[in-house]
């Protein structure tokens, strides 16, 4: 099986690197972790790899805004670079900041089409990662459903229980139907769903989300596919009010995938709150999404 190589872009705030690299070079991948300073200076650099993941942290301490400045250090400085990589068989991975970082920079949702210099920019930008309802930072583990599995990174998978860390994770557009858009073209990859291990409890609704019944469970909705686009499922099951349920976004051709919640800290079956109780899988869930990466070049 071929070994891909795979650059793990650190910046100033960057603090999941170390554990990124690791996951790949768990599944048999090259990882090599490259400061965007030394892509800034020489941005060949990105021919060496195939496959290019922006990993989580506080980059630039998310001083004016979460992936902002990165972002803009992407769309304006490495914008051709990262054009001619994807013209490649190439994949892209941002998790958590590194999510946030492509939204800013304009390659997701719609792929290398938005690095233009103008059309990452806030003006032509319709969809943003923004502060969690609550208002705060949210750090807890969450149901996942896969909605493109033909999304390079999700292949063959259908749930995940991954952890969430982040205080602006949640998914704003500028105009709704962009949901019916990106669902017809894959571009949904990751929807949060009912949370198993807090079912059994009720829950508020607030004045934008799906009721909970009695039982946790989602009271019946009304208003068919329309309704299901825009009911919001509660906190935590939930755990930003992002528009949809989104977790994480594709682009069109399914190399790129963002995602919220941090599949690099589910590996083993030991980092699962409840693995004495033996609720946890051995591997991790998380690990899936760096095997197919590492698969897709098999």
């Amino acid at each position: 099986m071929a070994r891909p190589r795979v650059c793990v872009i650190r910046a100033p705030g960057t603090n999941c690197d170390v554990e990124t690299a690791h996951a790949f070079r768990l599944c048999g991948a090259q990882a090599e972790r490259t400061h965007l300073f030394a892509l800034l200076r020489e941005p060949r650099r990105l021919h060496d790899f195939q496959i290019l993941c922006i990993p989580g942290g506080f980059s630039y301490g998310d001083d004016i805004g979460a992936g902002v400045i990165f972002g803009t250090q992407l769309r304006v400085h490495l914008a051709d670079a990262l054009a001619e990589f994807l013209q490649r068989d190439t994949l892209v991975l941002g998790i958590c900041n590194g999510f946030q970082v492509l939204v800013k920079s304009g390659l997701l949702p719609d792929g290398p089409g938005g690095l233009s210099k103008g059309g990452g920019g806030p003006s032509r930008r319709r969809v943003t990662l923004t502060w969690n309802d609550n208002g705060r930072y949210t750090c807890r583990w969450v149901s996942l459903r896969v909605d493109n599995p033909r999304n390079a990174f999700l292949r063959n998978l259908e749930t995940l229980e991954l952890p969430v860390a982040h205080a602006e994770g949640r998914i704003a557009v500028s105009r709704s139907d962009l949901l019916p858009r990106w669902r017809a073209n894959g571009q949904i990859a990751l929807s949060y769903t009912w949370h198993t291990a807090l079912l059994g409890t009720t829950l508020p609704a607030g004045p934008n989300h799906m009721a909970a019944s009695a039982g946790g469970r989602p009271a019946a909705a009304s208003g068919g596919t329309a309704a299901a686009e825009v009911s919001v499922l509660p906190y935590p099951h939930n755990p930003n009010g992002s528009v949809g349920n989104i977790a994480g976004l594709s682009d069109p051709s399914g190399r790129i995938l963002g995602l919220m919640p941090h599949p690099e800290r589910y590996l083993f079956a030991h980092q699962h709150p409840r693995w004495t109780r033996g609720d946890a899988r051995e591997p991790g869930d998380g690990m899936a999404l760096f095997r197919n990466a590492v698969d897709y070049y098999a």
